[in-house]
Protein backbone atom coordinates (compact mmCIF):
# COMPACT_ATOMS: atom_id res chain seq x y z
CA UNK A 1 0.00 0.00 0.00
CA UNK A 2 2.78 2.38 0.94
CA UNK A 3 4.12 1.70 -2.12
CA UNK A 4 1.24 3.04 -4.13
CA UNK A 5 0.92 5.70 -2.26
CA UNK A 6 4.22 6.47 -3.10
CA UNK A 7 3.84 6.23 -7.12
CA UNK A 8 0.20 8.26 -6.85
CA UNK A 9 2.60 10.92 -5.06
CA UNK A 10 5.07 10.69 -7.91
CA UNK A 11 2.65 11.18 -10.28
CA UNK A 12 0.95 13.68 -8.81
CA UNK A 13 4.35 15.79 -8.02
CA UNK A 14 4.41 15.07 -11.97
CA UNK A 15 1.41 16.42 -13.43
CA UNK A 16 2.04 19.78 -11.24
CA UNK A 17 5.34 20.12 -12.77
CA UNK A 18 4.05 19.77 -16.29
CA UNK A 19 0.79 21.91 -15.74
CA UNK A 20 3.06 24.54 -13.95
CA UNK A 21 5.80 24.46 -16.98
CA UNK A 22 2.97 24.72 -19.48
CA UNK A 23 1.81 27.59 -17.97
CA UNK A 24 5.44 28.86 -18.02
CA UNK A 25 6.28 28.05 -21.28
CA UNK A 26 2.57 29.39 -23.04
CA UNK A 27 3.52 32.92 -21.27
CA UNK A 28 7.48 33.02 -22.66
CA UNK A 29 8.15 35.15 -25.49
CA UNK A 30 11.90 34.81 -25.68
CA UNK A 31 13.52 34.83 -28.97
CA UNK A 32 15.03 31.36 -29.92
CA UNK A 33 17.17 33.14 -32.27
CA UNK A 34 19.38 34.49 -28.85
CA UNK A 35 19.65 30.92 -28.45
CA UNK A 36 22.19 30.63 -31.30
CA UNK A 37 23.45 33.97 -32.23
CA UNK A 38 25.05 34.50 -28.65
CA UNK A 39 26.86 31.52 -28.21
CA UNK A 40 29.96 29.40 -27.54
CA UNK A 41 32.19 27.06 -30.15
CA UNK A 42 30.48 23.79 -28.63
CA UNK A 43 28.74 21.19 -31.00
CA UNK A 44 25.19 22.41 -31.90
CA UNK A 45 22.52 20.93 -30.40
CA UNK A 46 19.22 20.70 -31.78
CA UNK A 47 16.32 20.79 -29.02
CA UNK A 48 12.89 18.21 -29.54
CA UNK A 49 10.34 18.21 -26.89
CA UNK A 50 7.29 15.95 -26.42
CA UNK A 51 4.05 14.86 -27.85
CA UNK A 52 1.54 18.05 -27.19
CA UNK A 53 5.04 20.06 -25.93
CA UNK A 54 6.56 22.99 -27.65
CA UNK A 55 10.38 23.85 -27.98
CA UNK A 56 9.59 26.37 -24.80
CA UNK A 57 8.28 23.47 -22.40
CA UNK A 58 12.41 22.64 -22.78
CA UNK A 59 13.15 26.38 -21.72
CA UNK A 60 15.17 25.27 -18.99
CA UNK A 61 17.07 22.45 -20.76
CA UNK A 62 17.62 25.34 -23.73
CA UNK A 63 19.23 27.85 -21.42
CA UNK A 64 21.41 25.24 -19.53
CA UNK A 65 23.30 23.93 -22.98
CA UNK A 66 23.23 28.14 -24.06
CA UNK A 67 25.49 28.88 -21.10
CA UNK A 68 27.49 25.89 -21.70
CA UNK A 69 28.50 27.27 -25.34
CA UNK A 70 26.40 25.42 -27.07
CA UNK A 71 24.35 26.85 -30.08
CA UNK A 72 20.62 25.85 -29.55
CA UNK A 73 18.66 25.25 -32.46
CA UNK A 74 14.72 25.31 -32.50
CA UNK A 75 12.69 23.49 -34.95
CA UNK A 76 9.58 25.92 -35.32
CA UNK A 77 7.76 23.59 -38.01
CA UNK A 78 7.73 20.94 -35.12
CA UNK A 79 5.33 23.08 -33.25
CA UNK A 80 3.29 20.84 -30.74
CA UNK A 81 4.83 17.87 -32.19
CA UNK A 82 1.57 16.30 -33.45
CA UNK A 83 2.70 14.92 -36.90
CA UNK A 84 4.16 11.33 -37.20
CA UNK A 85 7.35 10.37 -36.15
CA UNK A 86 8.60 10.35 -40.04
CA UNK A 87 7.28 13.15 -40.86
CA UNK A 88 9.20 14.95 -37.68
CA UNK A 89 11.94 13.41 -38.89
CA UNK A 90 11.50 15.02 -42.21
CA UNK A 91 11.22 18.69 -40.76
CA UNK A 92 13.77 18.36 -38.44
CA UNK A 93 16.40 17.27 -41.76
CA UNK A 94 15.12 20.08 -43.76
CA UNK A 95 15.98 22.49 -41.11
CA UNK A 96 19.41 20.94 -40.78
CA UNK A 97 19.92 21.58 -44.28
CA UNK A 98 18.32 24.95 -44.61
CA UNK A 99 20.40 25.68 -41.09
CA UNK A 100 23.75 24.24 -43.24
CA UNK A 101 24.49 22.13 -39.99
CA UNK A 102 26.17 19.19 -40.98
CA UNK A 103 27.43 18.25 -37.51
CA UNK A 104 24.75 18.39 -34.39
CA UNK A 105 24.11 16.79 -31.19
CA UNK A 106 20.32 16.46 -30.49
CA UNK A 107 18.92 16.82 -26.81
CA UNK A 108 14.83 15.08 -26.96
CA UNK A 109 12.15 14.25 -24.45
CA UNK A 110 10.08 11.72 -24.92
CA UNK A 111 8.46 11.41 -28.54
CA UNK A 112 11.06 13.79 -29.61
CA UNK A 113 13.76 10.68 -28.73
CA UNK A 114 12.02 8.59 -31.37
CA UNK A 115 12.34 11.43 -34.41
CA UNK A 116 16.08 11.95 -33.52
CA UNK A 117 16.49 8.26 -33.85
CA UNK A 118 14.64 8.02 -36.93
CA UNK A 119 16.45 10.60 -38.19
CA UNK A 120 19.75 9.26 -37.45
CA UNK A 121 18.69 5.75 -39.07
CA UNK A 122 17.89 8.29 -42.39
CA UNK A 123 20.08 7.11 -45.74
CA UNK A 124 22.06 10.87 -46.49
CA UNK A 125 21.45 12.77 -42.98
CA UNK A 126 21.69 10.48 -40.46
CA UNK A 127 25.82 10.86 -40.37
CA UNK A 128 24.98 14.58 -39.23
CA UNK A 129 23.67 13.49 -35.77
CA UNK A 130 26.71 12.57 -34.13
CA UNK A 131 25.04 12.09 -31.06
CA UNK A 132 21.58 11.88 -29.29
CA UNK A 133 20.61 12.47 -25.26
CA UNK A 134 17.31 10.94 -25.47
CA UNK A 135 14.96 12.22 -22.13
CA UNK A 136 11.89 8.92 -21.21
CA UNK A 137 12.12 8.23 -24.62
CA UNK A 138 9.51 4.89 -25.61
CA UNK A 139 11.48 3.11 -27.57
CA UNK A 140 9.27 -0.08 -27.73
CA UNK A 141 6.14 2.58 -27.04
CA UNK A 142 4.02 3.06 -24.18
CA UNK A 143 1.39 0.65 -22.96
CA UNK A 144 -0.60 3.14 -21.37
CA UNK A 145 -1.02 4.93 -24.71
CA UNK A 146 -4.03 2.71 -25.94
CA UNK A 147 -6.14 4.41 -22.98
CA UNK A 148 -5.50 8.17 -24.40
CA UNK A 149 -8.31 8.92 -27.23
CA UNK A 150 -5.74 10.87 -29.15
CA UNK A 151 -4.42 8.93 -32.17
CA UNK A 152 -0.95 10.71 -31.99
CA UNK A 153 -0.79 9.46 -28.77
CA UNK A 154 -1.96 6.09 -29.48
CA UNK A 155 0.88 5.44 -32.10
CA UNK A 156 2.91 5.67 -29.43
CA UNK A 157 1.93 2.42 -28.21
CA UNK A 158 4.40 -1.30 -28.63
CA UNK A 159 2.14 -1.93 -31.46
CA UNK A 160 2.54 1.42 -33.21
CA UNK A 161 3.68 0.80 -36.92
CA UNK A 162 6.26 3.49 -36.67
CA UNK A 163 7.24 1.88 -33.13
CA UNK A 164 7.72 -1.24 -34.29
CA UNK A 165 9.51 -0.19 -37.65
CA UNK A 166 12.45 1.80 -35.25
CA UNK A 167 12.35 -1.02 -33.13
CA UNK A 168 13.81 -3.00 -36.11
CA UNK A 169 16.35 -0.51 -37.32
CA UNK A 170 19.40 -0.57 -34.74
CA UNK A 171 22.40 0.79 -36.49
CA UNK A 172 22.09 4.28 -34.56
CA UNK A 173 21.70 2.97 -31.54
CA UNK A 174 25.83 3.35 -30.24
CA UNK A 175 25.22 6.74 -31.12
CA UNK A 176 22.26 7.59 -28.10
CA UNK A 177 22.30 7.83 -24.21
CA UNK A 178 19.06 7.14 -23.19
CA UNK A 179 17.97 8.62 -20.03
CA UNK A 180 15.36 7.35 -17.76
CA UNK A 181 13.32 8.33 -14.69
CA UNK A 182 13.92 6.23 -11.72
CA UNK A 183 9.91 5.63 -12.01
CA UNK A 184 8.39 6.53 -15.00
CA UNK A 185 4.29 7.08 -14.98
CA UNK A 186 3.74 7.32 -18.48
CA UNK A 187 5.95 4.59 -19.27
CA UNK A 188 5.58 1.62 -17.40
CA UNK A 189 8.33 -0.85 -19.66
CA UNK A 190 11.28 1.74 -19.28
CA UNK A 191 13.12 3.59 -21.79
CA UNK A 192 15.95 1.07 -22.47
CA UNK A 193 17.48 0.89 -25.88
CA UNK A 194 19.67 -2.27 -26.77
CA UNK A 195 22.72 -0.75 -27.71
CA UNK A 196 22.80 2.41 -26.55
CA UNK A 197 24.67 3.60 -23.78
CA UNK A 198 21.43 3.73 -20.65
CA UNK A 199 21.70 5.46 -17.61
CA UNK A 200 18.96 5.56 -15.52
CA UNK A 201 18.60 8.51 -13.08
CA UNK A 202 17.90 8.56 -9.01
CA UNK A 203 14.51 11.13 -9.96
CA UNK A 204 10.87 9.79 -10.72
CA UNK A 205 8.97 11.28 -13.12
CA UNK A 206 8.23 11.54 -16.64
CA UNK A 207 8.47 15.65 -16.68
CA UNK A 208 10.46 16.10 -13.20
CA UNK A 209 13.42 14.50 -14.84
CA UNK A 210 13.42 17.76 -16.62
CA UNK A 211 14.13 20.25 -14.32
CA UNK A 212 16.70 17.08 -12.06
CA UNK A 213 20.68 18.26 -11.85
CA UNK A 214 21.21 14.88 -12.50
CA UNK A 215 20.07 15.29 -15.96
CA UNK A 216 22.24 18.40 -16.56
CA UNK A 217 25.31 16.38 -15.60
CA UNK A 218 24.34 14.02 -17.54
CA UNK A 219 24.19 16.19 -20.68
CA UNK A 220 27.23 18.31 -19.51
CA UNK A 221 29.11 14.92 -19.20
CA UNK A 222 28.41 13.57 -22.82
CA UNK A 223 28.27 16.61 -24.59
CA UNK A 224 30.96 18.42 -23.30
CA UNK A 225 33.24 15.48 -24.39
CA UNK A 226 32.49 16.42 -28.09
Amino acid sequence: MLRGLRKLAVVAADYAFAVRHQLRAGLDRSDPGVLVRSSGRRIPVVLLPGVYETWRFLLPLARHLHERGHPVHIVNTLRWNVSTIAEGSARVAAYLEHADLDRVAIVAHSKGGLIAKHLMETPGVGHKVVRAITVATPFAGSTLARFVPLPTVRALGPSGAEVLELARRTSANARIVAVSPDFDPHIPGGSHLDGATNIRLGISGHFRILGSRELFDVLDEYLDEM
